[in-house]
């Protein structure tokens, strides 16, 4: 069997899968600051280019091309069942994306090209850099590699310490083949043959692929999105996490039409507020509360309580806080059931009442604890009267 790089899965297993593929001297962890929120949703799949992180040198030859790494990945995604997939990468981990949409458009349902190229200058330069490398060791490239990677306000930071470590603990051999896939790297004439929706990322700070390598794979690439990000060098993702992450989660994830947004909100709401409460709330429903129920289910379940940005846990706490500020207190018992549901403990639901004390009021509070008391202890559950909403 054809040995496979060094992989880790996160997410759901049944979640449609995203491959995001590292850049030239970086490990997996380049995606650490993205991987938490993309893992809501998707079953991701990062992976070490040869001689980098976990993968062995020897995956790769000398003189290897971008399709030698395109076909690492297939293996990979082979081996792991996985038929389609979106892919992200930056630098040559998007270059290992654009040639597997533009080889294999069939295996890849959707593409983000971060600080990436469809030719990554001359072939020299990279000729001259793998030499470099073979004969001094990738610690020749400590030096240099800040100024490449990251504006002058993030290079000294911790971050991009650790990454300028993953460079000096790159296999030279790995390193240097792909330098020789990156020399041998072009595919401007193919990129009218990408299919898949496109998103490309660029750092205005970038001296390795400036904006304009950004600007040609977007002109090339139909109907594709491009975003420049500003106090962003080559490691924009880096840089810039929360406006990449945001981005990417924006492409491979768009907002759902209604009735899919819908039917979800739905699944959300009977798992937070349980079965018994949904179905009297829609038995409740009349036409003219119909609209305002169904606004509830799509946006504020469907949408908000589906966020990743926050588990539901958090959510919780935050419901909680906010209906003991509003007084809202057939509310306020329905979610501090909701609350256990989602995991709560009485201790911690104890604490968040405790809170709103200081920043709420100590009357709220001591209405929000004469609500939540009986609830926790299993006594008597408040009347709730007649249900037209759960709130939202």
């Amino acid at each position: 069997m054809k040995r496979l790089p060094h992989h880790r899965l996160d997410g759901p297993s049944n979640g449609p899968t995203l491959i995001l593929g590292p850049s030239l001297g970086t490990s997996l962890v380049v995606w650490d600051a993205q991987l938490p929120a993309l893992a809501r949703h998707f079953r991701v799949i990062r992976w070490d280019l040869p001689g980098h992180g976990g993968s062995p040198a020897e995956l790769i030859p000398p003189g290897a091309t971008v399709a030698d790494l395109a076909d690492l990945v297939l293996a990979l995604t082979d081996h792991l069942g996985v038929e389609r997939f979106a892919y992200a990468g930056v630098s040559l981990g998007g270059a290992v994306g654009t040639h597997l949409a533009v080889h294999h458009p069939e295996r890849v349902t959707a593409l983000g090209l971060i600080c990436s190229s469809a030719r990554f200058g001359e072939p020299t330069g990279w000729q001259q850099r793998a030499a470099l490398v073979r004969a001094q060791g990738t610690e020749a490239l400590v030096g240099t590699a800040p100024g490449r990677w990251f504006t002058p306000g993030f290079s000294n930071s911790a971050t991009a310490a650790a990454l300028v470590a993953d460079l000096r603990a790159s296999d030279p051999a790995g390193y240097a083949a792909c330098c020789d896939a990156l020399a041998g790297y072009d595919l401007r004439a193919e990129l009218p043959r990408i299919a898949a929706p496109t998103l490309v990322i660029a750092g205005r700070g970038d001296p390795a692929t400036p904006p304009a390598h950004a600007r040609e794979l977007a002109d090339g690439i139909a109907g594709s999105t491009l975003l420049e990000l500003p106090a962003a060098a080559h490691l924009a993702l880096v840089e810039q996490p929360h406006a990449v992450l945001t981005a990417l989660r924006d492409h491979f994830a768009p907002s759902p039409p209604d009735d899919l947004r819908r039917a979800a909100g739905t699944a959300v709401r009977r798992a937070v507020l349980g079965d018994d409460h949904v179905d009297r709330a829609q038995a409740r429903t009349s036409a003219f509360t119909a609209t305002f129920q169904d606004f509830l289910t799509r946006y504020a379940w469907g949408e908000i309580w589906m966020r990743p940005g926050l588990d539901r846990r958090s959510r919780s706490c935050v419901t909680l806080t906010a209906l003991v500020a509003g007084g809202h207190h057939k509310e306020l018992a329905l979610h501090i059931r909701a609350a256990l549901r989602n995991g709560l403990t009485p201790d911690e639901i104890q604490e968040v009442l405790l809170q709103t004390a200081v920043y709420c009021g100590v009357p709220a509070a001591n209405a929000a604890f004469a609500i939540a008391d009986p609830l926790i202890n299993e006594g008597p559950v408040i009347n709730e009267g007649p249900v037209i909403t759960d709130g939202p």
